[in-house]
């Protein structure tokens, strides 16, 4: 063999080895490894689901959704929902950029819920109690009047059967797509606890990230004992509105849990990691 066809026959070989290389598909799944927007870290997925999605080194609240919280939260198998197939209309017929209408059905088809609220009775270490989970992704947790129709039945049920109540807070505020009809809902349900604080049955709330507008300005700081997460976003209006209004800069921590804390406004910040714990000891000293 010359020199010449050698060499040719070696490219042949590498052009095949290329070839096939490129044919095999390595079907590697999305979402295995997950950054810290916090601190940077990269952590297997598993890992930071069995953290109960908190950072391991900076100890960063990740968002979760209302399933999760009532896996972190309440006894395996407690769990009973109420009025689950509750949904919103939409009333005023709103339109921006998109159908009201049509944005309730992509929300229904990405989140699996019907609205913004989960409610249901539960057992914290067989403390029964009535449960309200918020969840963010849907419309950003806005309350409207399916939000606000849920959280006031479930109040009437705790009142009647003489159970506490825990909310679990996380939404932008009333929703807008349904005017004045959403609204209503912050006198609704604060006439419903008032009914429920009567009866001297405790009711707590706890705050996670974000918390804002209606929902700040109603049932989330009506708690006997007011709880939140470790640096969470609790406001009514926006930062950059207040600085506009008062014309002055605000502290860089500005509407944080930690903030309020430090000026009364909430009773205790808890980790996601120890909140189970530390309700299940609120309750039995409220019993």
């Amino acid at each position: 063999m010359s020199l010449s066809e050698w060499l040719s026959t070696k490219r042949n070989i590498s052009t095949s080895i290329k070839q096939t290389f490129h044919q095999v598909n390595l079907n590697v799944p999305e979402g295995l490894w997950v950054k810290c927007d916090q601190c940077g870290l990269l952590m297997y997925y598993k890992t930071l689901h069995k953290n109960l999605k908190v950072c391991p080194q900076c100890k960063y609240h990740f968002p979760t959704s209302s399933q999760d919280r009532i896996k972190y939260l309440l006894d395996n198998n407690s769990w009973t929902p109420m009025n689950y197939n509750l949904a919103s209309t939409d009333p005023l017929g709103f339109s921006d950029r998109k159908l009201y209408s049509s944005r309730l059905i992509d929300m229904k088809s990405k989140t699996g819920l019907f609205d913004a609220v989960q409610t249901g009775t539960g057992t914290i270490n067989t403390i029964k109690l009535a449960f309200g989970i918020m969840d963010f992704r849907f419309m950003g947790g806005s309350m409207g009047s399916v939000v606000g129709e849920k959280l006031t039945r479930l109040i009437e049920y705790a009142t009647e059967k003489n159970l506490p109540i825990i909310i679990l807070c996380a939404s932008g505020g009333a929703r807008m797509q349904e005017g004045m009809l959403s609204l209503m809902q912050m006198a609704k349900i604060s006439s419903a606890l008032y009914k429920h604080r009567e009866k001297k049955l405790p009711y707590f709330t706890i705050l996670t990230s974000p918390t804002t507008g209606g929902v700040t300005a109603s049932f989330a700081m009506l708690g006997d004992l007011i709880l939140a997460e470790p640096k969470a976003l609790i406001a009514f209006a926006g930062r950059r509105v207040i600085e506009q209004t008062i014309k002055e800069d605000l502290p860089e921590n500005f509407q944080t849990s930690e903030y309020l804390f430090k000026h009364g406004f909430i009773d205790l910040i808890i980790s996601r990691l120890d909140l189970k714990k530390y309700i299940e000891q609120i309750l039995i000293m409220y019993q």
